[in-house]
Order: C-alpha cells, then sequence, then structure tokens
C-alpha cells in the first residue's frame, strides 16, 4: 500500500467534510445546521449519523444470541397424526431430508437456516467490535461484508416459510396436521432481532474510524 494511495483515502471529499448531512429515509444531501430538523425532501429527522447506532444494534444482537440457542434446540414443527406426535428441530430436519434422498433441499435448508443467521451474527459482531474499538483495518471489506448481510437477510425466513407452507397443506387433510414449534418462533425472532441490528448500524462509523485514524485499510 502505498503512501500516495493512504493519503488519497483519508482526503477524499465527503458529505461530511462539505458540512453536509445525508438523510437515512431518502438519502438527500442538506446543510449540517438542519440537524435535528426534518428533511426538506421526505420529513424524516436529520441526523449526521444514525442515533445511538452501536447501542441499539449490540442491544438486538446480543438479544439474537440469546434466541438463536432455543431456534436450534426447540422444535420448529410439530406434526400429529394417527402414528403419534413428531417434532421436528431444524437440524433434524436436515437430517431427515438427507437421508430421505433430498439432499439438494437439505443443503438449501441447512445453508438458510443455521448457516445464514449464524453468518449473519458473527459479521455484525466483527463490524461493532471494529468500531468499538476504533480500528480501520479492512474496512472496504468490513463494508462489502455489511453489504452482503443487507443482501442475504431476507432468504433467513426460508424454514419458517417451509413450515407455513407444510402446515397450510396438512391442515387440508384429516390425517395429520402440521403446527409450527415453539423454535419457528425463536428463529422467526433471531432473523427480525438481527434484521434490526443491521439497519440500527451505522456503516459510516466504520470510514470514521478511518478519517481518524488517517490509516489507508
Amino acid at each position: 500500500m502505498t503512501t500516495a494511495t493512504a493519503t488519497t483515502a483519508t482526503t477524499a471529499t465527503t458529505a461530511a467534510s462539505l458540512g453536509l448531512l445525508s438523510c437515512h429515509a431518502c438519502a438527500a444531501l442538506s446543510p449540517r445546521d438542519l440537524a435535528g430538523e426534518p428533511c426538506p425532501r421526505c420529513g424524516a429527522i436529520l441526523h449526521h449519523r444514525k442515533p445511538q447506532s452501536l447501542t441499539r444494534a449490540w442491544a438486538f444482537l446480543l438479544a439474537a444470541y440469546m434466541l438463536y440457542i432455543p431456534a436450534n434446540l426447540l422444535p420448529v414443527m410439530v406434526t400429529q397424526s394417527i402414528f403419534g406426535t413428531q417434532r421436528d428441530t431444524i437440524f433434524s430436519g436436515v437430517i431427515y431430508l438427507w437421508m430421505s434422498g433430498a439432499r439438494l433441499l437439505a443443503i438449501i435448508v441447512l445453508i438458510a437456516s443455521i448457516v445464514v443467521p449464524l453468518l449473519k451474527l458473527a459479521i455484525l459482531t466483527l463490524l461493532l467490535i471494529t468500531v468499538q474499538l476504533g480500528s480501520s483495518w479492512r474496512i472496504h471489506q468490513q463494508t462489502r461484508l455489511y453489504g452482503l448481510v443487507e443482501l442475504i437477510g431476507r432468504w433467513s425466513m426460508l424454514d419458517i416459510f417451509v413450515v407455513a407452507l407444510l402446515a397450510s397443506l396438512v391442515r387440508a387433510g384429516a390425517l395429520a396436521t402440521i403446527v409450527p414449534g415453539g423454535g419457528a418462533i425463536a428463529f422467526g425472532c433471531v432473523v427480525v432481532l438481527t434484521m434490526m441490528a443491521s439497519l440500527s448500524f451505522d456503516p459510516r462509523l466504520l470510514w470514521d474510524s478511518l478519517e481518524a485514524s488517517h490509516v489507508r485499510p
């Protein structure tokens, strides 16, 4: 990394350096002295950075961590039939799909229901710790990771969609019924909480750390 490149990174023109604020809702630029006032375009309150971004993101993230365990231990689907009652967790459902030959579907459910939520938790934790420590380590890569969290977040509800679909289909029959279990509720809460943590986090805080340290990642 050359000195010229590092200088370019820290001296690049930003809205903040020009005394402007970016609206969180519509991205319109407004003078800094309008902070705390409604955005002229959409009416949202203007802030230099998202208010209490770290506090809110940490709160949502820690709550998601707490619910991630019951989401994987409790049954997400309870099947009642003439043969008895069967309770399936996310992992047992993956194993059943794999053993029954639907390996592609098992991999999709494994990735969407176990890997993706855990990956989101890990990425958000990394971003929050980076900002908390005021580090400028690999800022570009971390910014891309935040974009990845935003991109894959919508697919985290796949397992809940499957349970809801099965429940609606099987309820039409008379031999069995399927109802969501406690794990489905916990899993849905984990997805919502990680989405709230992602929305609460302001990725510009990463670049504030870079400007403060004057170091190119």
